[in-house]
């Protein structure tokens, strides 16, 4: 009864009951999965927000996960908005002050010695998938330190809800190189290694220690790379990609899907992935990982990798990436764009060529938002969009999330004209 994984609450039949020595513990009706779930269900509904619906899942998770994931399944439209994001992100932020009991495994730096005997406990035995995370730009959020272990505990619970891995082959870790959020330091309650971020030298050893231990450890796993500074996240992948089965989450899997989506939107459309002119708001790991991907996808359809170039512009905070700008990412410059390229264009500050003007002088086909800042797609910019393009694509696909009504507003402004991804 203790135990997740083994728990049945109600639903340990009569036999069991005597043979595990539960009775009396448990009231004396024997009920079976189904009337469980219409009562945990009953239970989630009266909680008045968000975030005390996540806080009941999590307690559900902890001791009863057959259960859990029952619950899961009949309503997943309803609960993956709780389970993972958006709520996940007030979980992260709560972490420290909703902590009940452990779950996976917090690897801090002053353990860098003692991974192997961490890893070597027999109840991971089984493990074949890992989400790991430093906790470093959790979402739209920033800096969580440890609270950011509420990301590989809830996409690990989408493995299993949506894709049937078992519970017992998944691990979720977070590796505790500290934080550089003060308040979280300063929090009497904060769980996590009260201590600066490590950096450099010290950071990347520690990278490499980890990795190495787990594929001793487990060498068949499957090992997710979950929200990591920008800093850290296309280095880490570069070093150990063919090392291992892993990927990054942000870099590659949110790229699968946009391009996944895009191969579904042009059947729509009609128009070729090869004619297509992109605009990413959102120069990051995510807008980049999208980028390359589809590049490579237009480069299969037999574009030249320069061509494939062309069709890209990528915002970021500073506007229209370009090569005149300063601290350009590695992995942002085969995005920029020269002083050539832009020869003919019309806007009023060649520093800083915001998303306005560059819709007005590329008439994009396909418009991508990965970008933490909200409302950057406004009435005007799509109306711009929509002028030029017959069926425009629009990927809304930051954190803070579109706003519902916003997309339903879009939709009565363009009826079935626009292709939304939400």
């Amino acid at each position: 009864m203790k135990s997740s994984l083994l728990n049945k609450g109600m639903a340990f039949t009569q036999e069991e009951r005597e043979t595990f020595n539960l009775l009396g513990l448990l009231p004396p009706h024997v009920g079976d999965l189904q009337t469980q779930r219409e009562r945990s269900y009953l239970a989630f509904k009266s909680k008045p927000t968000n975030i005390e619906k996540y806080i009941y899942l999590r307690d559900l998770q902890d001791s009863n996960e057959t259960l859990f994931y029952s619950l899961i399944t009949h309503h997943i439209e309803e609960l993956l908005p709780i389970v993972y994001t958006p709520t996940v992100g007030l979980g992260c932020q709560q972490f420290s002050h909703l902590y009940r009991r452990p779950r996976g495994l917090f690897i801090a730096y002053p353990y860098r010695d003692k991974i192997d005997t961490i890893l070597a406990n027999p109840r991971f035995d089984k493990v074949k998938a890992i989400v790991v995370s430093d906790g470093e730009r959790i979402l739209g959020l920033g800096d969580q330190g440890a609270g950011g272990m509420g990301i590989p505990i809830g996409k690990l619970a989408l493995y299993t809800a949506c894709a049937g891995l078992h519970p017992s082959a998944t691990l979720p870790i977070f590796l505790d190189t500290g934080t550089n959020n003060a308040e979280l330091r300063d929090d009497p309650l904060y769980i996590g290694w009260r201590h600066e971020r490590m950096r450099g030298k010290e950071y990347d050893e520690f990278i490499h220690t980890f990795v190495t231990a787990i594929k001793k450890r487990f060498p068949h796993v499957l090992l997710q790379w979950e929200d990591f500074a920008q800093l850290n996240a296309d280095p880490i992948l570069e070093r150990y990609r063919d090392a291992l089965c892993t990927f990054n989450d942000d870099i590659q899997g949110t790229a699968a899907v946009a391009a996944g989506t895009l191969f579904a939107a042009i059947r729509v459309t009609g128009m070729a992935l090869t004619d297509q002119r992109i605009v990413v708001v959102g120069a990051g790991s995510a807008g980049c990982g999208i980028s390359n991907l589809i590049l490579k996808a237009m480069m299969a359809e037999g574009c030249t990798e320069a061509e494939a170039r062309r069709k890209f512009f990528l915002i970021d905070r500073d506007g229209l990436l370009t090569e005149e700008m300063r601290n350009l990412l590695h992995f942002q410059r085969p995005f920029a764009k020269s002083k050539a390229q832009l020869s003919g264009w019309s806007y009023q500050n060649p520093n800083e060529i915001t998303l306005l003007e560059v819709v007005k002088n590329v008439h994009p086909t396909l418009l991508i938002g990965v970008s933490g800042q909200p409302g950057i797609f406004t009435e005007n910019i799509v109306r711009e969009m929509a002028a030029h393009v017959e069926r425009p694509i629009i990927f809304p696909l930051s954190n803070p999330f579109f706003p519902k009504p916003l997309i339903e507003n879009f939709k009565k402004i363009f009826g079935q004209k626009t292709f939304l991804a939400h």
